[in-house]
């Protein structure tokens, strides 16, 4: 059974990148079939730019960089990071995605679309955004001066090191995750509806934060180390986050709001007046 396990890990990587990869396309397709961003924000395809952008430049540094891997062992028992090749071929695909969804919103008379409102971040995203990129260059700075101190050599295991550049570009992508459907969840409150929010990047993402946890885990066990799961608390908040966030949306859409959105096929078949003021 343990000879498998090595195995069903990789399955499960590949699974869920699929998942995750393929929850990306519902959205800008639904925008696309509807002509219209109308019932969601700017602010969820906005910050995931931001988010997989950070993601992608931390799986490169654990997964390529000597220096970061040789850092990370000496933090963490002699353990190399868990980040495999699929999490940077899904951050890299996420982040294309990301950017042709946001070009709906901020890009919208290029794509024929309606006006609508919530076609522009709102401040709140963009106060995270540049709190992001703050915290990130202080990083850098405490690192920069520590590095450059003659006194002792720096000690990655107590010291500050490029390691906790990548932790910090990382831990973006963790700020991103916690706070980027709260602007979504929101709306499909006072609308009342998730008409315009497509279910099914949400279930795509469900099974894929499922799967993730379910592939730290059998690789921390490989390991006989649970620091696999806490040396990459990044991985392991995302698959929690997706978990909590996908069953508020899949209660909205399914419970307290099913039965109030109408199809695409109803709006249109609606005389225009009525269907502005169904909008």
């Amino acid at each position: 059974m343990v000879a498998f396990l090595p195995v069903l890990s990789a399955l499960f990587g590949w699974v869920y990148t699929l998942a995750w990869s393929l929850s990306f396309y519902p959205q800008p397709l639904l925008n696309w079939q509807r002509r219209s961003t109308s019932g969601t924000t700017a602010d969820f395809p906005t910050i995931n730019v931001v988010g997989f952008a950070a993601y992608f430049v931390s799986n490169l540094a654990f997964y390529y960089s000597p220096v970061v891997r040789s850092q990370y062992a000496a933090r963490h028992n002699g353990l190399t990071p868990t980040v495999a090749f699929n999490d940077i071929t899904f951050a890299l695909h996420a982040l294309v995605l990301s950017l042709i969804t946001t070009s709906q919103y901020l890009l919208r008379p290029l794509w024929g679309f309606e006006p609508s409102p919530g076609t522009r971040p709102s401040r709140f995203v963009t106060g995270i955004i540049a709190g992001s990129a703050l915290g990130v260059l202080i990083t850098c700075l405490i690192v920069a001066t520590t590095t450059t101190t003659p006194s002792s050599s720096v000690d990655p295991a107590t010291d500050w090191c490029e390691l906790d550049i990548v932790y910090a570009v990382g831990y973006v992508k963790l700020l991103v995750t916690l706070v980027k459907y709260s602007p979504q969840i929101l709306a499909n409150f006072r609308n009342k509806s998730t008409r315009g929010w497509s279910i099914w990047q949400i279930l795509l993402d469900l099974i894929g934060g499922l799967l993730s946890l379910a592939q730290l885990g059998i690789d921390s066990y490989l390991q006989h180390d649970w620091s696999g799961v806490t040396g990459n608390p990044v991985k392991l908040a995302l698959g929690n986050c997706s978990l909590v966030f996908d069953t508020i949306f899949i209660v909205q859409h399914y419970l307290l709001y099913r039965g109030k959105e109408d199809s695409d096929e109803e709006q249109r078949l609606l005389p225009e007046e009525d269907r502005r003021h169904r909008d």
